[in-house]
Formats: C-alpha cells, sequence, structure tokens
C-alpha cells in the first residue's frame, strides 16, 4: 500500500518535540518514504534527538552471562532449543566473572552493564547468582546495571531492584499479531507483563524489537506505538542478524536505507527515550552505521549474545569524525 501524507518531515519533528503522537498514516509515511528523502528525513529525527540528548551516545555492553540451553522456540534465537547453530554451551557465570565484565564495560566507556542470560526466566539459585553479583557491581563501579533474565516470576523483580539493578529488559520483539509466527512457547502478553513487572518494582524498563522477522511496515509502527504506551525508557532496535541453523536462517536482510527510516520512526514516535542501536547493525547498516546516530542516542558495544560486534575502535572513530561525543559512565 502506498501512503500519500502532505507534511513536510520537519513538520513531524516539531510534533514529536511538542509531545503528539504521530498518525498511523505518517509513521507509515516515514518507513515508505523515497530514499530520496533519507536525509531530509534523518535531519528531522535529529532535531528531535538533539532537542532531547544534544550529541551525547550513551554506550552499553552486554554479556553473555548464559549461553543456550533454552527450552523456548523463538525463531531468530541461536540459544533456543530448535536450533541447530553450533554456540558454546554454559550454565549462569559465576561471581568473579561477571564482575571482570563488569570492568570491561566501564574500560569501554559504557554507561550500562548488560547481564544478560538465555532460558524461559531465571531459577532461584540463579536470580541469588545475579542478585551477589549486582551488589558487589554497584559498591565497587559507577555503572548502570541492566538485566535481562527472561519471564519473572511473582517476587523476582522485587528482588533484583533490592539488590541495586537500575533496568530491566524484555523485548517485545515483534508486533502482537506477528508474535505467534515467531514463538509458540510464551506469548506476546507475557511479555508485556514482565515489563510491567519491573515498572512496578522500580526498575527502568527496557523493551526493544528485532526488525527483519517478516513483519509489515504497519506492524513496525503498531510496535512502536505499543512501545510508546509500555512507556520503556530504552528500546533496543535489533536488526536480524540471520544465524544458519535457526528458523529464520534465510530471512532477507533488512537493507541500510531501511534500517534507518526504522531508527528515525522510532525517534519520532518516542522521542524522550533512549533509542539504541542494536543487534545486527553490523550486517544490516554496514557502512551507513554512522548515520544511525542522527536518530539514535545509544549504541551497543562489544560482541553480542552468540554474535560478534565490530571492533570497538570503529564505533569511536566514528562517534568523534560525526561530532558527538560519548556521555562518560552515563547513569
Amino acid at each position: 500500500m502506498s501512503v500519500v501524507v502532505d507534511n513536510s518531515w520537519n513538520a513531524l519533528a516539531d510534533k514529536a518535540i511538542d509531545g503528539q503522537c504521530l498518525t498511523m498514516e505518517e509513521g507509515l509515511s516515514v518507513l515508505e518514504a523515497d530514499n530520496d528523502e533519507l536525509l531530509p528525513l534523518m535531519q528531522a529525527s535529529f532535531l528531535v534527538r538533539k532537542h532531547y540528548f544534544g550529541k551525547k551516545v550513551k554506550l552499553n555492553m552486554i554479556i553473555n552471562a548464559k549461553s543456550g540451553l533454552c527450552p523456548e522456540d523463538c525463531g531468530y534465537c541461536s540459544q533456543s532449543i530448535v536450533s541447530s547453530a553450533p554456540i558454546e554451551k554454559y550454565s549462569l557465570l559465576d561471581k568473579d566473572t561477571l564482575l571482570a565484565g563488569a570492568r570491561e564495560a566501564l574500560a569501554r566507556q559504557a554507561g550500562t552493564y548488560c547481564i544478560v542470560a538465555s532460558g524461559r526466566g531465571p531459577t532461584e539459585r540463579e536470580l541469588n547468582q545475579v542478585v551477589e553479583a549486582v551488589k558487589e557491581i554497584r559498591e565497587t563501579m559507577p555503572l548502570k546495571i541492566c538485566a535481562c533474565l527472561g519471564i519473572l516470576k511473582e517476587g523476582q523483580a522485587e528482588r533484583l531492584a533490592e539488590a541495586g539493578v537500575h533496568r530491566y529488559n524484555h523485548n517485545l520483539n515483534t508486533s502482537r499479531t506477528n508474535y505467534p509466527s515467531i514463538t509458540s512457547t510464551h506469548t506476546y502478553d507475557q511479555r508485556v507483563d514482565t515489563v510491567e513487572k519491573a515498572k512496578s518494582a522500580g526498575m527502568s524498563p527496557c523493551s526493544g524489537v528485532i526488525i527483519g522477522m517478516n513483519e509489515t511496515d504497519q506492524e513496525i509502527v503498531e510496535l512502536a506505538f505499543a512501545l510508546r504506551a509500555l512507556d520503556a525508557d530504552s528500546i533496543p532496535i535489533n536488526f536480524l542478524n540471520a544465524i544458519p541453523g535457526t528458523p529464520l536462517e534465510k530471512a532477507t536482510p533488512v537493507l541500510p536505507l531501511k534500517a534507518l527510516k526504522v531508527l528515525a520512526l522510532f525517534r519520532l514516535i518516542c522521542p524522550t527515550k533512549e533509542i539504541r542501536v542494536a543487534g545486527g547493525r553490523e550486517v544490516n547498516l554496514r557502512s551507513l552505521q554512522p548515520l544511525t546516530l542522527y536518530a539514535a542516542n545509544s549504541l551497543f558495544v562489544g560482541d553480542y549474545l552468540t554474535t560478534e560486534g565490530q571492533d570497538i575502535q570503529a564505533d569511536y572513530q566514528f562517534i568523534e569524525d560525526l561530532g558527538f561525543e560519548i556521555e562518560q559512565y552515563a547513569i
């Protein structure tokens, strides 16, 4: 469907800064913009980004705290029970290893250290291990801690918050409509419920998306609206890295120009939120990665869970070359 909307991109930026939400038609117009309109569109998203965040860039680092061994059937994930990808598999890392990861995050100038564990949700033993590590990190290092441990049971969010976890990540990943085609072992609503549990416990909600899983443009816009309604403080935008051995291994890559339009869309619909360029940026955006900072104000640096990121010096270089500035140890 071709959507024609009578507006200028700067008018959408003004609307976002004024606190008004874009309409579905306006959101679709961003995703379906002619490629020749890309630079004016990115400039409009930059007006919003600069208004709220200046030219600061937040850095985040992941540690894959538990790899593989997951009973869920998520089609995008190499750690899933339905994946045959040859990944390393191990149980939850010990406290000393988690602390060493935190020190590495500091060395990389990351303000947020993300402890990510595969699985449906944490056991009590795993939760205890994370809580012990988080307490020591908080006592010894100026880091924001984000935990991503899966679906939380009653009381687990409160324990993480009490230990000092600032933020809990649980991505929506794809639209409510598309969700059953991605996984059958849990529901979209269970993901929303976990984000709400994190919010209720006093942790900052982090929830994002994976673009490139056969969703429609309308579903991408619906996702942006859903995350606005969920009031997620941090929104990681992943672009599918189609890993051989996963059900989505033959998915069509997201083209670089489309990826930039997606980032512009999320900035315009969620103007005050941290928009983070996340997994898959290296393989989908390729040489256009620097342009992401005109919409996004945050990056993952280093490796992801089972895939490699690019050399951190390359990230530092394009941040500097564009005249942006790393927000040192942003809390």
